[in-house]
This record gives structure tokens, sequence and C-alpha cells, in this order.
């Protein structure tokens, strides 16, 4: 009986020094992808935003990045970021230089997203997709990053435990900047500020 428990501890001991790092859910999240489109407009760097349809099954009505779910024949985040892009507001991948992606964030929707972080060339021929995008809007990162136009909120969970908090731009033409893509855009906001130091 010794031997046993020793052997267990063992294995035990071993295969937990073989797991990686990875975090887990209770559900399975639906891998998707996001374009971050950077763009420079009469000397001042913008980001470019959609506002999604009110039609459309997922986020209807919300300000959003272009960007959807990660499709088997993508390959990569960064592939499913630039044919969502394409798909949406008619940005050819060819015209968008990728540096890379921020780290991937979970929703309360269930999705875990891939933000894609990519250079686009400007004046730009937008074509929205009228199905799913009702409008494109570009904000510059100036005022992205300026405290004052940031609030945060807090909101009761979609289940039981600790109130979440929910990160709001202030109103800009019209648009309000919330919730994920908010917090996608904070994190870009803070990688900008660390280069810029």
């Amino acid at each position: 009986m010794v031997r046993r428990v020793d052997d267990l501890r063992a294995r035990l001991r071993r295969s937990l020094s073989e797991l990686d790092s990875r975090i887990e859910t209770e559900w399975d999240a639906i891998p998707a992808a996001v374009l971050i489109p950077i763009y420079q407009e009469e000397g001042h760097w913008k980001l470019l935003f959609t506002r999604r349809t009110d039609s459309v099954d997922v986020h209807a009505g919300q300000v959003s990045f272009p960007g959807g779910q990660i499709e088997a024949s993508d390959g990569t985040a960064i592939s499913a970021a630039l044919r969502e892009a394409e798909e949406e507001i008619g940005l050819n991948p060819a015209d968008v230089d990728t540096l890379g992606q921020l780290n991937p964030l979970f929703t309360v929707t269930q999705f875990l997203i891939h933000p894609v972080v990519g250079f686009f060339p400007w004046p730009y021929s937008l074509t929205p997709n009228p199905s799913e995008v009702a409008r494109t809007f570009g904000v510059p990162i100036d005022w992205l990053s300026d405290p004052k136009n940031l609030e945060v909120r807090e909101r009761r969970p979609m289940i039981s435990g600790p109130n979440v908090r929910v990160y709001y731009f202030k109103e800009f033409e019209g648009e309000t900047i919330w919730g994920v893509t908010a917090r996608i855009t904070l994190n870009f906001l803070q990688l900008v500020n660390v280069e810029n130091r």
C-alpha cells in the first residue's frame, strides 16, 4: 500500500509539472479576431471603429472594431481579422501593415478575442457592408488617451458574484465606445503609452 501511494505521488508530481499554464473556462469560448485599424489624418493618429447594424445577431448596434469568428480556413487570428475587415468595411488585406497582436481576452458573451494591430493608408475608400456595418468613424488616439474621456461603471454580473467593472469612453461624434471594445482600446493605449516613455 505504501508503494502505491508513493507511485501515485510521483506520477502526480510528474504530471503536474508537465501541465501548461493555459486558462480553462467552464464553457467553450468562441475564438474571434478583431483588427485595430490605425491611420493618420491631418497629422493625427486615429483608430477606426465601426457601429454594427441593429440587424446583426451578436452585439447589434454596438461600436466595435472590424472582426468576427476565426474560421478553420483562416489558419491564424491575423488572417481572420484581415478577412473580416475586408468583408465588413472593404479594407484590402494587402493594404494593411500588421504589426502583431495584443493579448487575447474573454468576453461575457463567451468569445475569446484576439486583437490584431495594423496600419492602413489614408485617405482610403472604405465600403461598409450594409448588412453588418451602419457606420465607420475615426477617433484620435490623443482623445482616447485623455483620462477625462474615460468612465468606469459597475454592472451586476450575468451570474452571481461581485459587480463587474465596465469601461466607457465619453460620446464621440454621437457614438459610445464601451465594453470589450473599450477594454481592447485601453490595452492598446497602454502599449502606446509604454512606447512613448
